[in-house]
């Protein structure tokens, strides 16, 4: 584990909230001087604390209204199996997270798409055809209650 210290989660939340901000503007929020910031900055990137930089976006907005959370059991829980669906997964641009989970489902994921009609060809002419796939749950949110990227306090 990277050794961090308050300096360092103050930063890291600071970037969390702000990832445009400049490094004159980071380095007040941490009480450091610019050089000694970009310099934490750069080792909490090459360290994979910061893992990179990107912007929020509205998938609404871009047509994407309706999210829907999929379990997915497959019929073995052998190595290949697994790669095999997490193959086919990554091929899918409908599917926005995936995690492999415990539980009585091996797999949860977050599908984003136009309407219910393409969730449905999307479920019903792709996801259902992936070998291995022993069956499948969905799940329709109505509202989202919280939204974070990061835990970092």
């Amino acid at each position: 584990m990277t050794n961090i210290d308050m300096i360092d989660r103050r930063i890291v939340q600071e970037l969390s909230r702000n990832g445009r901000m400049t490094t004159a503007q980071l380095s007040g929020a941490a009480g450091l001087s610019p050089t000694p910031t970009a310099r934490r900055v750069r080792r909490l990137e090459d360290e994979g604390v910061i893992g990179g930089y990107a912007a929020l976006i509205d998938e609404a907005a871009l047509g994407f209204g309706v999210s829907v959370f999929v379990s997915v059991k497959l019929d073995k829980q052998v190595d290949d199996a697994l790669d095999a669906f997490e193959t086919a997964i990554g091929q899918f641009r409908e599917v926005v997270d995936c995690w492999l989970m415990t539980g009585n489902r091996d797999y949860l994921m977050r599908v984003a798409t136009k309407d219910l009609h393409e969730f449905e060809r999307f479920l019903v002419g792709r996801l259902t055809k992936v070998r291995g796939v022993a069956s499948i749950e969905s799940s329709i949110p109505l509202r989202r209650v919280k939204s974070g990227l990061a835990r970092t306090e």
